[in-house]
């Protein structure tokens, strides 16, 4: 039997071997994406691809062996497309995206959407993004807002897209793939509810808390503490405020925002009612132009893929080869098709980086139906 020692070193020249030919192999990639440059030839051809794997494994008898072979040799196909994309942004102008960048968004004489009521922490989102003087309105659906920025009622849309505890809100995932609006910005808004009453009421004359049913829950260890109250489940924290505030009645009390407090009038009679210190939502602000600021630094993107073995995973190494770093992945089920999906990615990046055009031309390549659905 031979020294392991001595069988480690044989197969690390071994190794040395293929990592030469990979660099040779490359450099004839390149040579040839340049000659196809030059004479107008289509970059990728795929069924020329499969057929040279066809071929350079045909002889192969082991499975095990042909597998192994079959998967290195795919991989080294992919690397020398990724490549091809690289070297054609580098040698034309192709890869340009129809988006235009902005040094800032349009804040003048602009008109701001918002779903739920006003003193809502969607309308909080709002004040905080936009400040408090501007001119607003607000729609009971997510798809009113959506539709409001697509016909021009509204300049910009805010929607809540993620909160930390409840997870994603699905309806305005599928609502980006529907509209042609964008995402220009995003705002965090840490839910500290509070408990809150008509000025000057004590916590022992409370018999009531209105609240919708998601913040009482978030608030159940305060409540329980106080297991004389009864809890009614309203729409949202917003309208439990105002209800309060509009029955003048000192038995009432109501879990929601500050800010929603402050919009009806309303004293905090006990902050941080919450369990969870990290709740929080994240909102989006959407609009219907393809614009992004010059200095955004997120991206995200949807899309659909072929039901082919490693077609996910195919897709996410676009991301790896140009070092961008992906935030999240998240999938939904494309309504009247059942087990497809459609997978959304964020990840960072600048729409004007090279590196950017290239992942989104790879990955555009072999998707279905990429869109993106916004650079902020």
């Amino acid at each position: 039997m031979e020294d392991l020692k001595a069988l480690y070193e044989r197969q690390e020249d071994i190794d040395r071997q293929i990592v030469d030919l990979i660099g040779e192999r490359m450099q004839n990639c390149e040579q040839i994406t340049n000659c196809k440059i030059a004479r107008g030839t289509r970059l990728i051809d795929r069924a020329a691809d499969k057929a040279q794997l066809d071929r350079l494994t045909a002889d192969i008898d082991s499975m095990l062996y042909k597998r192994g072979a079959t998967e290195i040799l795919s991989q080294l196909q992919s690397m020398a497309q990724k490549r091809q994309y690289q070297i054609l942004g580098e040698r034309t102008r192709a890869g340009r995206l129809p988006f235009i960048a902005v040094d800032k968004l349009d804040m003048e004489n602009i008109r701001v959407v918002f779903q739920g009521v006003e003193g809502a922490y969607s309308h909080a989102a709002m004040c905080s993004f936009f400040g408090e003087d501007i001119a607003s309105f607000h729609v009971s659906k997510f798809r009113e807002a959506m539709e409001a920025i697509a016909n021009g009622e509204a300049d910009y849309a805010v929607l809540p897209i993620e909160n930390s505890s409840a997870g994603i809100v699905a309806d305005n995932y599928d609502l980006l793939v529907d509209f042609e609006n964008y995402i220009v910005g995003e705002q965090v808004i840490r839910c500290e509810h509070v408990l809150m009453g008509l000025p000057g009421t004590r916590l022992e004359q409370i018999e009531r808390v209105y609240s919708h049913q998601q913040a009482l829950s978030q608030c159940e260890r305060f409540l329980n503490e106080h297991g004389n109250w009864t809890r009614v489940s309203f729409d949202n924290t917003a309208m439990a405020a105002r209800k309060v505030a509009q029955d003048g009645d000192p038995t009432q009390a109501a879990i929601g925002s500050a800010f929603a407090a402050k919009r009806f009038g309303l004293e905090v009679l006990q902050e941080h009612v919450y369990d969870n210190e990290a709740n929080s939502t994240r909102f989006i602000i959407a609009t219907n132009q393809r614009i992004f600021r010059k200095d955004a630094s997120k991206i995200s993107i949807c899309f659909e893929l072929p039901h082919t073995s490693g077609a996910l995973y195919s897709i996410l190494s676009h991301f790896i080869y140009n070092e961008l770093n992906m935030n999240r992945i998240e999938s939904r089920p494309i309504p009247g098709r059942n087990w497809e999906y459609h997978f959304f990615v964020d990840f960072e990046g600048n729409l004007s980086s090279s590196s950017v055009r290239t992942a989104l031309r790879g990955i555009r390549s072999e998707a279905i139906n990429m869109k993106i659905l916004g650079n902020y």
